[in-house]
């Protein structure tokens, strides 16, 4: 076996990714303080052609370079905006018809393995302050919970882990969907 060249990978340019069916996932980040964490989310927005990035808080915004040496670039293909407040952010992706689902451990929440989302729906997701989680409030005013199963000592994982792994969640349920290619 060898490895691909850059090349070989055929990527798709900053334009053709604008122009691409994206999945109908955005990721909310509730007051993220580490600015390497939302650059990993663009990132791996990126690499599942997510459709956009929402900055809440004190979320730093692109450009900054320290957004960008965890991004490298995706900073410019995904789509982003920013709001003041997540509970705006939240009602905003609402009237867009997007269904909101805090990822938290909450009483009631769905395990995420046990959630498989509707064919047509628009999802947004938020993942809470690496220290306090997702605010009471927007779990309050959100549509349901996604909780990732653990088993270890620790009862939560960095947020650019989890968005990796919600992300791939979404992305893997679509990739099983009837007419959705991506050049595989």
């Amino acid at each position: 076996m060898r490895k691909l060249t850059v090349l070989e990978m055929n990527r798709m340019s900053v334009e053709d990714f604008h122009r691409a069916d994206k999945l109908p996932l955005v990721v909310v980040l509730d007051n993220v303080r580490s600015m390497y964490n939302v650059g990993s989310v663009f990132r791996t927005g990126d690499a599942f052609r997510i459709a956009g990035v929402v900055l809440c808080g004190i979320t730093c915004q692109p450009p900054h370079v320290e957004i960008h040496k965890t991004a490298l670039g995706a900073e410019d293909s995904v789509e982003w905006e920013y709001y003041a407040h997540t509970a705006d952010a939240v009602s905003h992706l609402r009237q867009r018809g997007f269904t909101i689902l805090a990822v938290e451990q909450c009483e009631g929440s769905t395990m995420l393995h046990r959630f498989c989302p509707e064919k047509g729906k628009k999802y947004a997701v938020v993942l809470g302050n690496e220290v306090k989680g997702v605010q009471q409030q927007v779990v309050d005013s959100s549509d349901g919970c996604l909780e990732i199963p653990q088993f270890g000592t620790k009862h939560s994982m960095n947020v650019s882990v989890t968005a990796g792994i919600v992300i791939w969640h979404f992305a893997s349920e679509r990739l099983m969907e009837d007419g959705y290619r991506v050049g595989l």
